[in-house]
């Protein structure tokens, strides 16, 4: 799937479709307070003045509101999608129409045009990029070596991501620097948890319009995300299982109040089903034999991965698509109905509008922030994984707090010197 646009220097599907998605930025942008804020300064300051930045990330209205932001600073900016399935196609039209950012990306593209417009951004030749997964990391590596030497840094927004470029540094293959802006503190303690939490749950509502108080909701994943999800599951009703590989997080998943247990185990008595790992194959044909009929399955962790989907195809003996927007049934040889949401893909982008804005403020203000770290350096950073700056963390906080009308206490002198020195004992 493209479009006749796409030798214009975009591709989005319809310019007709660019008021609405304006109407929507303007929206999201009411509940982004801290970005605004730093949009403002960069409009006066230009402290990204002739900056080339490339974006892979969701094209969502959130997304845009981070797009003009880095345009108010002096960048120069082109998008592209990170999923095919998450693109508001009126939010690409407004973002060409109205704000003139290169954008890349038709909800439902298929593979052939997503590689494409990821090479339409890698084109111009960025020295500063936006990931959600590492695509435009990857290809750079793969097919854009040539860039390597000009590329300040990349910034990573998700788990998935950092892993992949943390090993990719191990092994010594990391060619440019990165930021784990995952790793931030402004994002993963609120973007992962609060906004993976509502959003996936959003999702699998407008999906199915299921009742969750009563039903047994099994979480695969007890990381910021499955913390997230668990809770806001059981703050519905949903009686919840926590399934975890990890022995920490499953230990915090039962103090917590969480019943934990294998996935087989889980398997048989789980209503709905929502993977948040970022790995392959947390649940497949073995746990489909154990499930009851009518079960649901979802993913919100990372690609479509997660669930073994091909395995649910080839175990049907019957499939239904579009049973409802995002919901296919599959039927197995005993007469089991399984339903998948959102074909496997990101359950709160499919068929939701992703995290509220309100909490991609913090995530979005902090890889803004970042981006201007990176410009003003004078040494290129190294080629491995970096930490957001502290400084950058504490102003995103403070920001937010002050756009809450939240004041908090300050140490005094004497008690910064308490905390910093050893001499003075109990």
């Amino acid at each position: 799937m493209g479009s006749s646009n796409a030798n214009k220097g975009y591709d989005v599907r319809d310019l007709k479709l660019a008021e609405r998605g304006r109407d929507r930025i303007a929206w999201a942008e009411r509940d982004m307070p801290v970005t605004r804020m730093v949009r403002e300064r960069f409009s006066k300051k230009k402290p990204l003045e002739g900056l080339t930045v490339g974006a892979c990330l969701h094209v969502t209205s959130e997304t845009a509101v981070l797009m003009r932001t880095l345009k108010a600073g002096g960048a120069r900016v082109f998008l592209c999608a990170s999923n095919p399935m998450s693109t508001q196609d009126d939010t690409a039209a407004a973002l060409v129409k109205y704000e003139r950012i290169p954008t890349f990306a038709i909800r439902g593209e298929d593979s052939k045009v997503y590689y494409r417009h990821l090479r339409a951004v890698l084109d111009q030749a960025p020295v500063v990029t936006f990931d959600d997964g590492a695509d435009l990391v990857s290809m750079i590596h793969k097919d854009y070596r040539d860039l390597m030497p000009q590329v300040r840094a990349s910034m990573e927004e998700t788990t998935t991501g950092v892993i992949r470029l943390k090993a990719m540094a191990k092994d010594g293959v990391l060619g440019i620097p990165v930021v784990a802006v995952n790793d931030a503190d402004t994002k993963h303690l609120f973007d992962n948890r609060y906004g993976t939490g509502q959003s996936t749950l959003d999702g699998i509502l407008r999906a199915t319009n299921v009742l969750l108080a009563g039903r047994t909701v099994v979480v695969a994943g007890y990381g910021w995300c499955g913390k997230g999800v668990a809770s806001r599951a059981r703050g519905l009703g949903a009686n919840v299982i926590v399934t975890e590989v990890n022995a920490i997080r499953a230990l915090e998943a039962a103090m917590d109040g969480f019943s934990v247990r294998p996935m087989r185990e889980a398997a048989k008595v789980g209503d709905i089903f929502i993977s948040v790992t970022g790995d392959k194959d947390v649940i497949t044909r073995e746990h489909f034999r154990l499930m009851k009929d009518g079960a649901i399955l979802c993913n919100s962790g990372h690609f479509d991965v997660e669930v073994d989907v091909r395995g649910l195809e080839k175990m049907a003996k019957h499939a239904k698509r579009g049973i409802r927007d995002s919901v296919d049934g599959y039927q197995l040889a005993d007469g089991r109905w399984i339903y998948l949401l959102g074909g496997g893909r990101l359950v709160n982008l499919t068929a939701a509008e992703g995290h509220p804005s309100a909490v991609m403020d913090m995530s979005f203000a902090t890889q803004a922030l970042t981006a201007e770290w990176v410009s003003a350096k004078r040494l290129r950073l190294p080629a491995q994984v970096h930490k957001v700056p502290v400084e950058v963390e504490e102003q995103v906080a403070s920001l937010k707090l002050a756009s809450m009308g939240i004041r908090i206490d300050r140490l005094s002198p004497e008690q910064k010197r308490y905390l910093n020195s050893w001499q003075e004992g109990t």
